[in-house]
């Protein structure tokens, strides 16, 4: 078989312009700065971006003891059901900078900026400048990471994590040292400690590329593996173990946990519930008597399920919102209280009419999006984001918006590394070292998102983005080499039917403009020109598979909506452009503000939906007695009742179906509703539901 030599040499890339920078490297800082400005524009958009997460930030800021248990409120009462470095380092910019959405997500936008010359340079050194030029732009115009990185979810600083361990595994495949492979280790070790296990799914490349391309004995290989598991296993463990060895009554309660440990928000909430669903907090524990919840609520989503034994018919106005769209749609309305909700069309049990349902949330047992045999999701949480688990989850609505446009090439460039240079071990062939890395990160996310049918959120997506950039490069540059006329037609028909799926996938979204024929014309003139300019054709074809992705980005980032949980652009049915979602009930807090004064706690609410806003606007602390979602149990009645007999609490903001018995009955019992704001609807509550302000004396 012919095969192309790497890195491949192109001389138009390698010309100086100037000492020390070349074409390529002129090319590099335009990829970056186009990213810059598409990271950047209409980021007032946000808001304050994730609400759970920058309050957390804010209350982080007001003592070492919340920085480092990194406490959802200022009291301390819970921590965020997320590991700490993320936060920290997102608390570290709101130092400097002030707390705003702005602020604490402006660490995932220069991750994602500065992850371009990192991918450019690991791509570069297998297979050349033009693959590592493509696969910058590949990531740069993926819309998930955009959206994701302009967003305090912290899943664009876990990238960059890995994408330096990347280099580190990279660098220790290249000599041999153990110490690149202990760097390595120790840099996925901290993106555990970012988002949990979610950072060890690379790790079977990243292992595999060392074990099968370093030029060392194999048995110092596995000593090598050996040594290095063990750091990993110590990085990522240790905040977790420093925790549970701290007395529960010297640290806040452990958010989403369900035992008050670490180990267990590790394997439960963020662990087993995002493979096949439960095991978060109360998983097993009834509410009231009532079935458990629906399993499956995320913090990122910005909005909890509701612990809930019915449903109140639909407002007029969420029905409105959603009568001329499909089940799963994006939607929008404005809620009796006049903030801006924007979500997804769900059907609710018994009725043949859809509704609007708040972004993110979880319809309670019976409620799934569009119950039924031919169901888009059949249950699975945020089936509304991800749709059901299967092979073709990454192809069809409502994930294939966020990062599949270029996945088809990406697929045939994996089959093109494999079958395009004679395997020799350990691995010479930079192709195979490439196919390695990038192709065992892309095919290991793509396989296990495709098949989890736990929480799944689409933001996810953003990890296949640079293993996804970089095949991309690696196909089209290994195509480039081959001096063969079928190199181009190959090129051809790749890209047609990658352009075919582009098309195709648009059409799920009702989504068509006239720049998306611009990819057909230049796929049709590239094709021609693959008869006398050959360069020149390649380039064209490449630019033909980049224009409808450019475009969902672009207009992912115009859109300007879904703010407490990021996702590209969802076609004509996007909701419209938030600005920071409901804040606050401004009577409530000036209420709450003035009756107060030397009291420790603000109030008490029932979870951090109610909660987080009230903490942004006043810096007060606000007691989350379930948490995040309400399904904690942070606090008994008998420390509400111990707390109002201190001073340190006079107010309860309850809901009419509040997820313990216990403290239904002790706020009938030992506490009066404050008739201005009984049956009000608060900020951050689960569609239907109510809430009721208690004072306790």
């Amino acid at each position: 078989m012919t095969t192309a030599t790497f890195p491949q040499k192109t001389s138009f890339l390698e010309k100086k312009l100037f000492p020390g920078l070349t074409v390529a490297s002129v090319v590099l800082l335009g990829i970056m700065a186009f990213a810059l400005v598409l990271h950047l524009y209409n980021i007032q958009a946000i808001g304050d971006a994730n609400a759970y997460y920058t309050a957390a930030v804010k209350s982080m800021l007001m003592s070492w003891r919340n920085f480092f248990f990194v406490a959802a409120e200022p009291g301390g009462s819970v921590t965020v059901d997320k590991p700490p470095l993320g936060l920290w380092i997102e608390a570290l910019f709101a130092y400097f900078l002030g707390v705003s959405g702005f602020s604490v997500s402006l660490p995932n936008i220069l991750a994602g900026v500065l992850g371009l010359p990192l991918l450019y340079g690991m791509v570069k050194k297998h297979m050349g400048e033009l693959a590592g030029l493509a696969a910058a732009l590949v990531m740069a115009v993926t819309p998930v990471f955009v959206a994701t990185n302009r967003n305090n979810t912290m899943d664009g600083l876990l990238v960059f994590f890995l994408l330096m361990a990347a280099w580190a595994f990279l660098r220790a495949t290249e000599t041999g040292k153990l110490r690149w492979l202990l760097l390595g280790a120790f840099l996925v070790g901290l993106g555990f400690n970012i988002k949990m296990m979610q950072a060890f799914l690379p790790l079977p490349a990243f292992y595999a590329l060392y074990f099968f391309g370093a030029k060392t004995g194999w048995g110092r290989k596995l000593l090598h593996l050996g040594l290095a598991s063990v750091l990993l296993l110590v990085v990522s463990l240790a905040w977790a173990v420093a925790v549970d060895l701290t007395p529960a009554d010297a640290r806040p309660f452990i958010g989403s946990s369900g035992d008050n440990t670490v180990m267990g928000l590790m394997f439960g909430h963020n662990g087993m519930a995002r493979l096949a669903g439960g095991g978060g907090p109360g998983a097993n524990r009834p509410q009231n008597g009532e079935n458990p919840p629906a399993p499956g609520a995320d913090s990122a989503a910005g909005q909890a399920p509701a612990p809930q034994p019915g449903f109140r018919a639909a407002p007029p106005a969420a029905l409105q919102a959603c009568a001329n769209s499909t089940p799963g749609a994006a939607c929008s309305f404005t809620a009796q209280n006049g903030s801006a909700i924007n979500g997804a069309c769900i059907l609710p049990p018994n009725t043949t009419a859809l509704a609007c349902a708040p972004q993110g949330q979880i319809p309670p047992a019976g409620l799934r999006p569009a119950d039924g045999p031919n169901a888009p999701g059949g249950g699975t949480p945020f089936s509304q984001e991800t749709g059901a688990p299967g092979v073709f989850r990454f192809f069809t609505s409502p994930l294939s918006r966020q990062m599949s446009w270029l996945l088809p090439f990406a697929l045939i460039s994996v089959l093109l590394a494999l079958f395009g240079a004679r395997i020799k071990l350990p691995l010479e062939a930079g192709l195979h070292k490439a196919l390695i890395v990038w192709g065992g990160w892309l095919l290991t996310c793509v396989v296990f998102f495709s098949m989890i049918s736990g929480i799944f959120h689409s933001y996810y997506a953003i990890m296949l983005a640079p293993a996804l950039g970089a095949m991309v490069g690696t196909g089209f540059a290994w195509l480039w080499g081959m001096d063969k006329k079928w190199a181009g037609a190959a090129l051809a028909l790749s890209a047609a039917l990658t352009i075919g799926f582009q098309y195709f996938a648009a059409s799920q979204y009702n989504e068509f403009s006239a720049w998306m024929l611009v990819s057909g014309v230049l796929l049709g003139l590239g094709s021609l020109a693959l008869i006398f300019q050959r360069r020149l054709a390649y380039l064209t074809i490449l630019a033909a598979m980049l224009v409808i992705p450019l475009y969902w980005t672009v207009k992912t980032v115009t859109a300007g909506a879904d703010i407490n949980l990021p996702t590209a652009y969802t076609g004509s049915q996007q909701a419209r452009p938030q600005n920071g979602g409901a804040g606050a009930d401004t009577a409530l807090l000036t209420y709450l503000s003035a009756n107060t004064d030397g009291v420790k706690y603000l109030a008490a609410v029932p979870s951090s939906q109610q909660g987080a806003t009230l903490v942004l606007a006043t810096g007060r602390p606000v007691l989350y007695m379930g948490g995040f979602g309400g399904q904690d149990e942070v606090v008994s009645a008998a420390d509400l009742s111990a707390l109002v007999a201190n001073g340190e609490l006079r107010y309860v903001l309850y809901g009419e179906r509040g997820n313990q018995a216990e403290i239904t009955n002790w706020l009938k019992s030992a506490c009066a509703v404050v008739p201005s704001y009984s049956q009000i609807s608060a900020g951050g509550g689960p569609q239907g539901q109510s809430m009721t302000l208690y004072l306790c004396k």
